[in-house]
């Protein structure tokens, strides 16, 4: 079982990501409507986090990314049952992995609490970008919003120049957390 160092739980803040993800999920109405993301629609948002899940078991179990790909399956049209599906063997993955696991990614190899903070930070946002995208409840559970922005806010400046997300979104200091970690992420949930 992944333990980390800081004081959070990010298995079971891994498995509220998921919560908050499939109940967005679980509100599509209209596949094709747009989301904050300009480049995606809704079935391309679920499709890309979907396929995010596949890699993790590969990953966890010690292969490299071009092995890990060549194992990945064609992700059918059934969007919700493909998130179901591949949710659930993530988790499992990461209930299983030793904490001493390294992972190769696709830009360097990293102890597997890291990627497990990365994985979880992203599924938080677009479970959010989803929400948003659907007309659901976009309020975040509040300590996993607190979590991810000790991810995101140290990484401000990496995350601008990385071209992963859109422009920062400027807020005052005093604006909800949520609010000001969906900003690192050039989201306004303001509009």
């Amino acid at each position: 079982m992944v333990t980390t160092d800081d004081e959070y739980d990010w298995l079971s803040l891994q498995k509220q990501a998921h919560r908050e993800f499939g109940r967005a999920v679980a509100a599509i109405t209209d596949w094709d409507a747009p989301t904050p993301d300009a480049e995606w629609n809704v079935r391309d948002l679920v499709r890309h986090v979907v396929q995010e899940q596949q890699w993790v078991p590969q990953l966890l179990a010690g292969l490299t990314v071009p092995q890990a790909k060549r194992q990945l399956a064609r992700l059918g049209d059934d969007l919700r049952a493909e998130w179901r599906l591949y949710s659930l063997a993530a988790t499992a993955a990461w209930d299983a992995a030793k904490p001493d696991t390294l992972v190769s990614l696709s830009y360097e190899t990293v102890p597997v609490t890291e990627y497990l903070r990365e994985q979880t930070s992203d599924v938080t946002i677009h479970a959010w970008d989803l929400a948003r995208a659907t007309g659901a409840d976009e309020s975040l559970d509040p300590l996993l919003v607190e979590a991810v922005w000790t991810v995101f806010e140290p990484q401000k400046e990496t995350l601008v120049a990385s071209g992963l997300y859109a422009s920062p979104v400027q807020l005052s200091g005093d604006a909800p957390l949520q609010s000001r970690l969906l900003a690192i992420t050039g989201r306004d949930d303001r509009r």
